[in-house]
């Protein structure tokens, strides 16, 4: 499986998305500050995840993620949590 997820970084508010296979290890090394794009906006949440069976669609599903529609996207399904936080 490959995932498209999306970040949130507790300094800024602001969200980040990449895809990985792992993604709970991928937020490990976001977290441990061995991903230069992230490093100063740690610590960060994961706030949302999809699964693909192929790579392309993972990586298809992140590049829509990151576009103005995409964003939007996002912060409709994760309304609630971003209330709470």
């Amino acid at each position: 499986m490959y995932y498209a997820y999306v970040l949130i970084s507790d300094i800024d508010g602001r969200f980040y998305t990449g895809f990985s296979e792992d993604v709970y290890k991928r937020l490990e090394q976001h977290n441990a500050g061995l991903v230069s794009s992230t490093n100063k906006r740690r610590p960060l949440s994961l706030v949302y995840f999809e699964a693909s069976l192929n790579i392309s669609n993972a990586v298809h599903r992140e590049k829509y993620l990151k576009s103005t529609y995409g964003k939007r996207y996002i912060r409709t399904r994760i309304k609630n949590f971003l209330e709470i936080g």
